[in-house]
């Protein structure tokens, strides 16, 4: 059988030159790519590592307490009245005397007839320990206008003293319940519902 591969100088070869890479042959690079037990241990570790380090940092009290605020003001802007629920304990109580039963209750009366209700949050601090965690903020609304957003409005935007919601942790890193809610400027009238 002819050869059909032409050597260096013109002549035909048998066997095809191999061509080296600058540095290292070819079955040095091979070895070098090549998975190994070890390799994919060590890739396997360094992968558990990163997971471990992004897991621990997003369970970190004061960042728990810091997301469950945030997706709580969101789920009532959102009117999510089921989810709601599930953001509070079930001892919740506030300063104004209102259990859980009673604020979910207001706010599904009330919160309705705020149309496009956008809560914007104001210097907003975080402090947890190991179990318990507080986040305080000054929060302001904007609405629709209509006489119940307008009263709402007046009675939250004036304030300056911030909110302060209380947390608990009840049970693994990430399950957090509102236990209170405080203001000391807000007034809320017995009579008012």
């Amino acid at each position: 059988m002819p050869c059909c591969f032409v050597g260096v100088n013109g002549n035909h070869a048998d066997k095809p030159m191999k061509q080296e890479m600058p540095g290292r042959g070819l079955e040095e690079e091979y070895s070098a790519m090549r998975v190994t037990f070890r390799n994919g241990f060590y890739a396997g570790l360094l992968l558990a590592i990163g997971v471990g380090l992004y897991l621990f940092q997003l369970w970190r009290p004061e960042r728990q307490v810091r997301l469950h605020s945030i997706h709580l003001l969101e789920t009532i802007e959102q009117n999510k009245w089921a989810r709601l629920a599930d953001f509070l304990d079930e001892a919740y109580q506030d300063q104004w005397g209102q259990d859980r039963a009673l604020v979910i209750t207001r706010l599904r009366s009330i919160l309705p007839a705020v149309r496009n209700l956008r809560l914007e949050v104001m210097a907003p601090a975080t402090r947890a320990g190991r179990d318990e965690g507080e986040w305080s903020a000054r929060i302001t609304l904007e609405a629709d206008p209509n006489e119940v957003s307008t009263y709402v409005k007046d009675r939250v935007n004036t304030l300056d003293a911030p909110f302060e919601l209380r947390w608990r942790r009840i049970g693994k890193l990430w399950e957090w319940k509102l236990v209170s809610v405080r203001n000391s400027a807000l007034e809320i009238p017995t009579d008012a519902f």
